[in-house]
Parts: C-alpha cells; sequence; structure tokens
C-alpha cells in the first residue's frame, strides 16, 4: 500500500520520464540547425529618389568576404561574413537584414534575379544551398548540393554557377533545380568558368591537348555551342573574363575576345604591364578595363566604339541609359553607345579597380573586401 499523502508510483515514473524527455528535446535544439540559425527580415526596400550631388564623399563602410559581383540589389547591398549573409540600407550602411549559421561556414554567395543565393559548409563539403529574398530577406527555397568546399559562386540573370576543379554545376536561383552538371573529361583540370548572356564558358587543359580549351555551351541545358584552342603549349597565365555577348580570355598580357556565335576571335587588347583586364556588358557594347582604359566593343563585329579613360568598370543595372564609370577622383556618366559625357560627381579619394552603381543618391563602389557608399 502507498503511503498515504503521496502520489502513486506510476505518477513518479511519469513525471521522470517527462523531465528527460524534455532534456533531451532541450540538448537536441542546442544542436540544431534551427537553434544555430538566425534570421532577421525587413520591408521591401523603396527605390531611393534623386541623383547623386556633384560631389560626395564616403557616408558609410562595410567589409564582406565574399563580397558578390552584383552587390546591389533590389535596393540592399549585400555582403557575406563567414558564417552568413546581411544586407545594408544603401543609403545609411545600417543592417536591414542578416541570415547567420553558428554550425556552419560560408562557401560562397552571390545575387541575381532578386535573389541571394548562399551555400554552406557543414562538414568537409559544401552540401546546403539557401535562397532569400535580396530586398526583404525572406528565404525563397533551401536545397541539399554536393559541391566541392573549394567551389565559387557566380550567376547572371535566371543562372547561378558553381566551378571547382573538377567541373560545373548550375542551379536555377528563383526555383531550386538543379539544371545540369558538367565534369570536367578524365585526366583535364578545369582552369575557369563563367555565366553570361552567352551561356556558360569553361576554360580547362588536357594533357592529350597542348592548347588551353575554351567551351561554350548553353546556359540551361548544357548542350555545347563550340570548342576552340584558345592558347597553345604550357602557358598557365589563363583567365575567363566574361561569357557574354562576346567572350573574354585573359592570356597572359592580351585580352582576347570570341564571337559567341561561333567562338571566331575577332579581336585582342593589350592589358598592360600588369595583366590585369576586366570585362563586363553594356547596353549595345561589351566594354572592357584594361591598362587604365574603357573601350567599348561592337559585340558582333568587335570592332572598337569608343575608348576612355577609367580606374574601374561600371555596375550596369537593367534598363540603365547611362554607365557609372570611375575616373580618378570623380564619377563620370556616359552615354553606352557613343561614350561621351553626360554628367559627372567628384569623388574625392575614390579607390581604384572597383565596380561603380549609382542608386539613387548614393554612389556604390564594389572592392574586392568591402563596399563603400558615397553620398
Amino acid at each position: 500500500m502507498s503511503r498515504p499523502g503521496l502520489p502513486p508510483l506510476r505518477v513518479w515514473v511519469w513525471t521522470a520520464a517527462t523531465l528527460a524527455l524534455a532534456v533531451v528535446a532541450a540538448l537536441l535544439w542546442r544542436g540544431s540547425d534551427a537553434a544555430a540559425t538566425s534570421s532577421t527580415t525587413a520591408a521591401p526596400a523603396d527605390a531611393p529618389d534623386g541623383a547623386p550631388a556633384g560631389a560626395v564623399s564616403e557616408a558609410w563602410s562595410a567589409a564582406g568576404d565574399p563580397v558578390p559581383g552584383a552587390v546591389v540589389q533590389d535596393g540592399r547591398v549585400l555582403l557575406g561574413s563567414p558564417h552568413g549573409v546581411r544586407a545594408l540600407d544603401p543609403l545609411t550602411g545600417e543592417e536591414a537584414w542578416h541570415y547567420t549559421r553558428g554550425n556552419a561556414w560560408l562557401c560562397g554567395l552571390t545575387a541575381t534575379d532578386g535573389v541571394a543565393v548562399a551555400v554552406f559548409r557543414t562538414a568537409d563539403r559544401c552540401d546546403e544551398a539557401v535562397a532569400l529574398d535580396a530586398g526583404t530577406g525572406v528565404r525563397t527555397w533551401t536545397r541539399n548540393v554536393n559541391f566541392r568546399a573549394d567551389a565559387t559562386l557566380t550567376s547572371t540573370s535566371r543562372i547561378v554557377l558553381a566551378t571547382s576543379p573538377t567541373g560545373v554545376v548550375t542551379l536555377d536561383p528563383t526555383g531550386n533545380g538543379l539544371r545540369w552538371r558538367w565534369p570536367v573529361p578524365p585526366g583535364c583540370r578545369l582552369l575557369d568558368g563563367s555565366a553570361g548572356e552567352a551561356g556558360v564558358a569553361v576554360l580547362y587543359r588536357c594533357p592529350e591537348v597542348r592548347a588551353v580549351q575554351l567551351r561554350l555551351v548553353d546556359g540551361f541545358d548544357g548542350s555545347e555551342h563550340w570548342t576552340r584552342d584558345v592558347v597553345a603549349g604550357e602557358q598557365e597565365e589563363v583567365a575567363l573574363l566574361a561569357a557574354d555577348r562576346l567572350v573574354g580570355v585573359r592570356a597572359g598580357n592580351e585580352a582576347r575576345l570570341f564571337a559567341s556565335a561561333d567562338g571566331t576571335l575577332l579581336t585582342t587588347l593589350p592589358t598592360g604591364a600588369d595583366g590585369a583586364v576586366r570585362q563586363t556588358s553594356a547596353p549595345a557594347a561589351t566594354v572592357v578595363l584594361a591598362d587604365g582604359r574603357l573601350t567599348a566593343l561592337d559585340p558582333v563585329s568587335g570592332q572598337r566604339l569608343w575608348e576612355v579613360p577609367a580606374s574601374g568598370l561600371p555596375d550596369v543595372a537593367a534598363g540603365a541609359t547611362s554607365l557609372a564609370v570611375p575616373d580618378g577622383g570623380a564619377v563620370v556618366l556616359r552615354d553606352p553607345v557613343t561614350g561621351a559625357e553626360v554628367g559627372r560627381t567628384t569623388a574625392e579619394g575614390l579607390p581604384p579597380g572597383g565596380t561603380v552603381a549609382v542608386t539613387g543618391p548614393v554612389v556604390v563602389l564594389r572592392l574586392d573586401d568591402r563596399v563603400l557608399g558615397l553620398r
């Protein structure tokens, strides 16, 4: 018989079991992805009104690792960190939203079509991809992937490209599907990959072919358009510039521009003593930055259209009517067809080598390791 005033034994057993389950649940929660994730969201960003003043100076600066190529998306400035992504207000530089994973490391970050696509590593491979609305930080999709730890992410409209020494993989940035994979041929080594208006370009070397080969494939189904030998012999200083209407390759101290239609070499440009060269696409032209000059080329013939001094590249937004070209201590607005100056903003102390975007009254300068906002 139980002692008067004490609960029956079964009550004690149930209580102990309940407490044990609560402890286990708490321990599981503490080690879960949900507990390790910190996420905030924001209202959609309003497009800033106005235009840059006649003279601007640094209003804010923010470090990033990595910094996506298209740093301005949907009225936010996007930056990576060791464990996640954050978005800043371009007017103030203050954080608008963030998404971080305390139990995972960020492998790569890119932005296109209004979403930020981030890939995280939880063990020895990059195994989880997440897409976040660039304006609000709301998660739009999550999926498992199986990328190497040294994979890099780049993107163009409707395509996210993951590149590693063994091949490339493409994802749909707005629909979360893996579209196709291209493994490098056996014994070969992938040197570089790029996604652009023309599709996906890959640069690789195979032991039986004493040349670096450039291949352009369809960005949506991976079917081959053409393959060309671009560098003979064992020269190693080779890199892709872009896969736009002209496919660009840096070979030593020269930029080589190939027709996207059939791979014909159309023109070459010297890169200068340091070999630095960059390329982007603009309305009615392909523009190449080399040796302190910005050269606009006809995207069909490769002929030079105009050339101006420049210390960086313009970030060409969809529907842009002018190019914001950094030039020493100024940002010069130029007509994309003629190169003629249509406006100028003085920006003393503007670091060279960056990419300039203009959003309302703010000049946003993207550098390799940080972003500056100038007003």
